[in-house]
């Protein structure tokens, strides 16, 4: 539920992490995000994002997003108790497609991978799209090499739907295309369904 913490506002909670919005006063938390090649490396290559494009393209257009799209957007995520920001977690529609569809994304700071905080956060914001947001269905890209974003997108009820070949400059594994992972409402009440009578039985 959304409330406040220490004069912040929390936009979504799971049981490690709570979900904000950014602000103009974030451009930092996202320069060191994407200045470490690993986490860049499905992106661009391991190229960092320079500041000047995050402070007057990435983050404003952000910002924006929230007016455009209210109840999704990209969130920035931090853990409880600690409030050390993890990175970013992302439900957006893609008005070319339609407001009742949007991509899931999610970049975290290399320290906190394969700790489940991936899952947890992706797991929250796909609930929240379904239940909160009106939105029917659910997408997610990556490169079909990166093996760990796709694991995420199948725990949390995404499943394989296309490989394609994006007219983007070559990175190292570009040459085996770009996956696409849907998960429709009605199939997620029905796997939530299930879950629950499992849990019961």
């Amino acid at each position: 539920m959304p409330g406040k913490i220490r004069g912040m506002e929390i936009f979504l909670a799971t049981n490690r992490l709570l979900f904000r919005r950014f602000t103009p006063a974030d451009p930092d938390l996202l320069v060191e995000l994407d200045s470490d090649p690993e986490v860049m490396r499905y992106i661009n290559g391991g190229e960092p994002t320079k500041r000047i494009h995050i402070e007057t393209g990435t983050l404003p257009a952000m910002l924006r997003d929230y007016e455009r799209f209210p109840g999704l957007g990209t969130f920035a995520v931090i853990t409880k108790g600690g409030n050390e920001f993890i990175g970013w977690f992302m439900l957006l529609p893609d008005p070319a497609i339609g407001t009742d569809t949007a991509e899931l994304g999610y970049r975290l700071r290399k320290r906190f991978w394969g700790k489940g905080y991936a899952t947890e956060g992706a797991l929250a914001l796909v609930r929240h799209g379904f239940v909160d947001a009106d939105v029917r269905r659910i997408y997610a890209e990556t490169m079909a090499v990166n093996t760990g974003s796709r694991r995420v997108m199948e725990k949390v009820g995404l499943q394989y739907e296309l490989t394609y070949f994006p007219p983007f400059a070559p990175i190292e594994g570009s040459e085996h295309g770009e996956v696409r992972y849907t998960l429709d409402r009605e199939e997620w009440y029905a796997a939530s369904i299930r879950k629950n009578l499992q849990d019961l039985s």
